[in-house]
């Protein structure tokens, strides 16, 4: 029989009642579960993002620390729009499909220096300044997975020319500087800003005129000098002042009571980073700098037998100079017992540097000026007479990172005239086939191969621009590159207010970064599964070139995202170059970081060296 045709019988009126409350009550069941479901599912109240942060489901997310405590212990209470880490756990994990954020750390993180903590450097010995070296967590546990904050009232920087000259108070809030210094004139604080009038401990009428005197020996406008390092640098005004005569200077200064000074630099838009004369080498090949310069900067340069020197001597340019003001130079002191000391300690000075066969060139109130030989020929014997100490005879002297000092000089090449004979003049020497590469020293570099990476920069920088604009927004002062290889990125930017931090990671092969400070560029030596030694917020454009897939079995690559948010100004920029299926994993962490990210494949850019990822924080 057809099922249509089946006649069923009537219900009675009771039957019909009961059918119909039973189908009522069922179709109410159905829309209620379906409304829970809908609401338990649905995205997140924009309006309410930070108050419903999930914790990425990664391991140490959750182990939050305050920098006050020693041993990275977790704070008691979670700050303000951070969720408990027991109530983020199960967030995520109870929903592995939705979207999760890292959390923000608590306040007083705003100005976290990862491996320069002033709450673990207790720790470590005080002998030779060792605890203001780096000392970075070691293990996970005991790193940060949160965002970094910025301070109450935090400003766009001023636009480069004059972040030179003003800096927002909110962004760099601290007054002891500019009290401390008060009448040397380093800094001042008016109203809602600082204020830099170019003093300094030895020039406190302005680093004009103390420029000059140094101008007065050396050819600063020549050309000949080009990179400056600069120790226990203040407020940078040495650097800023020589940037006048297209000198590049790299500041360096410990993290000390004369709190945030290279934070000030580089807010300012000036190089600059955190480094101590101590235990290890500075983090520079040798031969790099044209001039190092020391204005008052608390270093005993006599001290484990010129130790200090020797290092001084080690990335310093055959025939570089040595400019050193303050004590032990020619005071004007009036007590016969403090000239005597002072040239007492002069003696001992003028010692050390006869060992190092170097030659003071002019004595004048403020400065002392000595240089470095450009050859060991002619003292060879002297040092032999000497006894002490001997020139170096094993080991790389390119290698610096977490390396001690040595108690021996850096032998320099068997040639007359080195520093003529083998280094232009700036800028000619931007684009000059480093003497390192014409010698073969780097490895698998050729002449042909350098001028390739130099034209092919060319290009890609042309594309950015193209994609991204940055080069004439005026948004970008201080600019880093995590991968530099010979320098071809920096190189290509010359041209625009911009500097660029070449980073060389320490372990890479080829070293290059011997061959970036020979074109006149400046960097450091760096090991990416560690912080690098600067504040939060202190870099407006990041590249990343290759980097992820160096560091991909080394360590976890969101170590290294969070680090680059750490440093990044808030309304900055990232470019990250690297293969697909590298570039697919970082968006996804950049994601969580609530970056602005958009990635463009091979076939949009034109170029066979990977997809490339560009975050722009400033598109809201």
């Amino acid at each position: 029989m057809n099922p249509s045709q089946l006649q069923l019988p009537k219900p009675c009126s009771k039957h019909v009642f009961f059918f119909t409350l039973v189908l009522l009550f069922s179709l109410y069941y159905i829309l209620t579960t379906i409304r829970t479901i809908t609401i338990s599912s649905s995205p997140e109240d924009p309006h309410h993002h930070h108050s419903q942060l999930q914790e990425p489901s990664m391991p140490h997310h959750s182990s939050l620390q305050e920098p006050s405590i020693p041993h990275y212990s977790s704070p008691q209470e979670p700050p303000e729009n951070q969720p408990s880490p027991s109530s983020s756990s199960s967030s995520s994990s109870s929903s592995s499909s939705s979207l999760s954020y890292f959390p923000l750390c608590p306040k007083n993180f705003t100005n976290y220096l990862p491996c320069h903590d002033p709450s673990t450097a207790r720790q470590y010995s005080i002998e030779r300044h060792y605890r203001r070296e780096r000392h970075c967590p070691e293990s996970s546990h005991e790193k940060l997975r949160c965002l970094v904050p910025n301070p109450s009232g935090y400003k766009t920087p001023f636009p480069w020319p004059d972040s030179r000259n003003y800096a927002w108070f909110k962004n760099v809030p601290f007054k002891k500087l500019a009290e401390f210094k008060k009448t040397q004139n380093w800094i001042r604080l008016e109203g809602n800003r600082f204020v830099f009038p170019g003093g300094g401990t030895s020039f406190p009428g302005g680093v004009k005129d103390y420029v000059d005197v140094i101008m007065k020996v050396l050819p600063l406008a020549s050309g000949s000098i080009r990179t400056v390092l600069d120790v226990g640098c203040g407020v940078a005004s040495f650097g800023a002042f020589l940037l006048n005569h297209n000198i590049l200077t790299m500041s360096i200064a410990p993290r000390d009571i004369h709190e945030a000074q290279v934070q000030f630099a580089l807010e300012r838009g000036l190089p600059a980073m955190l480094g101590v004369l101590s235990t290890y080498k500075l983090p520079y090949p040798s031969k790099s700098f044209d001039m190092v310069h020391c204005s008052r900067c608390l270093v005993n340069w006599t001290a484990y037998d010129g130790l200090y020197l020797m290092e001084v001597d080690r990335v310093l340019r055959p025939g570089g100079y040595w400019v050193l003001s303050g004590p032990p130079v020619t005071s004007t002191v009036k007590s016969k017992n403090q000239k005597r000391d002072l040239q007492k300690e002069m003696e001992k000075l003028n010692d050390v540097f006869r060992r190092l066969c170097w030659e003071k060139i002019d004595e004048r109130y403020p400065v002392v000026i000595w240089r470095k030989p450009s050859n060991h020929l002619q003292c060879r014997q002297r040092l032999k007479a000497l006894k002490f100490p001997s020139l170096c005879s094993s080991g790389d002297p390119d290698a610096a990172w977490y390396r001690e000092m040595e108690p021996c000089i850096t032998p320099l090449p068997n040639v007359n005239d080195t520093h003529k004979s083998l280094l232009r003049n700036w800028p000619e020497r931007l684009n000059q086939t480093p003497h390192r590469i014409r010698t073969g020293s780097v490895h698998g570099v050729t002449i042909s191969s350098f001028e390739a990476d130099t034209k092919l920069w060319q290009r890609i920088v042309v594309y950015y621009d193209t994609k991204f604009k940055f080069l004439t927004n005026g948004k970008y002062r201080n600019v880093m590159d995590m991968n530099a290889g010979l320098g071809g990125f920096a190189t290509a930017l010359i041209k625009y207010p911009m500097w660029v931090m070449n980073v060389v990671p320490f372990d890479l092969k080829p070293n290059t970064l011997g061959v970036v400070f020979d074109r006149g560029l400046i960097g450091t030596y760096m090991n990416w599964c560690e912080a690098f030694s600067t504040y939060p917020r202190t870099y407006d454009l990041i590249h990343a070139n290759g980097l992820f897939s160096l560091y991909m079995d080394k360590c976890d690559i969101v170590d290294i995202l969070l680090e680059m948010q750490r440093i990044l100004r808030p309304e900055g920029a990232v470019i990250i170059r690297d293969s697909f299926d590298v570039l697919i994993k970082v968006k996804a962490i950049t994601n969580q970081l609530r970056w602005n990210s958009t990635m463009y494949s091979e076939e949009e850019n034109g170029f066979d060296h990977g997809t490339i990822l560009i975050v722009d924080n400033s598109v809201k």
